[in-house]
């Protein structure tokens, strides 16, 4: 290991949390990336659970009821 080494911490230090301005910008796309992933993540997860009694699942069954009911 020489001098040179620079530490994986050290770098996204460097990088991302020196300055003011990229610390706030780090932090708002870490916050939208973060915010799509868990809404993604949850709805996958509700969709799972309640899978055959949603509506989008029941439409074509209650739109052939309707045309048999005409």
């Amino acid at each position: 290991m020489g001098v040179n080494t620079v530490s994986i911490a050290t770098k996204i230090y460097q990088t991302l949390f020196r300055r003011t301005s990229t610390f706030a910008l780090t932090i708002v796309v870490g916050t939208l990336f973060f915010e799509r992933a868990f809404d993604e993540g949850t709805g996958y997860i509700f969709d799972r659970i309640n899978a055959g009694k949603q509506y989008k699942d029941l439409k074509k069954q209650l739109e052939l009821r309707a045309a048999k009911e005409e």
